[in-house]
């Protein structure tokens, strides 16, 4: 007789979980203040992270930026500096309140910290984590965004470089977390972030590395949330993070068909970091950008694999990977030529 009264009562959760779930479409749930937390981003200097970091700034979170390249890492800390003496500026401007009285704005203290960090390497990571620490203090939200692509077919990937896929793609997760949960932990509270993509959710020819390394993000990622769950750690927030092709420059050649292309263009990478950290500031678990990646997701997962290879060929995503793949060994033989080798 339990077992039938507890069924009840998850049918009921479940049909529950989708009326909330259908009334944040239908009216935007209030965005979280970060302000004052320390928010550390990997892969920092460019791309997304840096982004990111630019968002992250914009509401008063205090940054900690990781990265391999010092010097775009730096630059990314020079544009967060230059938005936090904005706000400071801002804030020692009085404004006039509707009674005619005047309102100052809230006096902003930030400041931005750079760290050269190769996520790639275990004990860099866990020393560098150790410096943040010391230097910072605990970390309230861990974006873990760096990653890295081969561009290679497998049979002419070289091992060392399917390694580093994996190492900074999927297994600096591990680190990174391992290093600033436990802290989480003892507050309940914090927020990570895992930035995957479509990749990591359905694949593609040619580029097994890439899309091994984003499954593994995405099964660390949703495998971590569980475990919160089930330790009732809720003041801790997860969100996954799958974008379609964004047009960093990472994929540059990538094409699907052409007659497809105009309605499933590449992201740009601004919109493709707001609807993300929409998606954090209201604690979405998960973010698929496009929405049409949802349905794309579904389908793999209901479909027998044939339908789905017929799919990808109709769509020309069975081999949209073999111009970029071109590109980047063009532009290594090129290299190649001009040192001499």
């Amino acid at each position: 007789m339990n077992i039938l009264l507890e069924l009840f009562v998850v049918t009921f959760r479940v049909l529950w979980a989708f009326v909330l779930a259908a009334a944040k479409w239908l009216v935007r749930p209030k965005e979280k203040s970060v302000a004052g937390q320390v928010c550390l981003i990997t892969g920092a200097g460019s791309g997304l992270g840096r982004l990111f970091a630019l968002e992250f700034a914009r509401r008063r979170a205090l940054l900690v930026l990781w990265d391999i390249n010092s010097q775009s890492n730096e630059e990314t800390a020079g544009m967060v500096r230059h938005i936090y003496r904005e706000m400071a500026e801002a804030a020692a401007t009085p404004r006039v309140a509707g009674d005619g009285e005047k309102d100052a704005l809230p006096h902003c203290d930030l400041q931005v910290y750079t760290y050269t960090c190769d996520v790639g390497k275990r004990e860099n990571v866990y020393s560098t984590a150790e410096r943040v620490r010391k230097e910072v203090g605990e970390v309230s939200v861990l974006v873990n965004n760096a990653g890295v692509v081969s561009g290679h077919h497998l049979l002419e990937c070289p091992d060392e470089l399917i390694e580093r896929t994996m190492m900074v793609n999927c297994h600096a997760h591990f680190w990174t977390t391992k290093a600033f949960l436990p802290k989480m932990l003892e507050m309940n509270h914090g927020h990570i972030v895992t930035v995957a993509s479509s990749l990591g959710l359905f694949s593609t020819a040619g580029v097994e590395d890439y899309c091994a390394s984003k499954f593994g993000a995405v099964g660390f990622h949703e495998s971590l949330s569980h475990e919160l769950k089930a330790a009732e750690k809720d003041g801790i927030k997860t969100t996954l993070v799958c974008p379609y092709l964004v047009d960093t420059g990472m994929f540059r050649g990538c094409r699907i068909r052409k007659e497809i292309e105009p309605f499933l263009p590449p992201l740009k990478p601004e919109y493709c970091v707001k609807q993300a950290m929409r998606a954090i500031l209201t604690d979405q678990p998960m973010i698929c950008t496009p929405r049409l990646m949802y349905m794309v997701t579904f389908m793999k997962s209901i479909l027998p694999f044939e339908a789905v290879v017929c799919m990808y060929r109709f769509l020309g995503a069975d081999k949209c990977m073999y111009p970029f793949i071109a590109q980047r060994k063009q532009a290594t033989n090129n290299n190649e030529a001009k040192n001499g080798i």
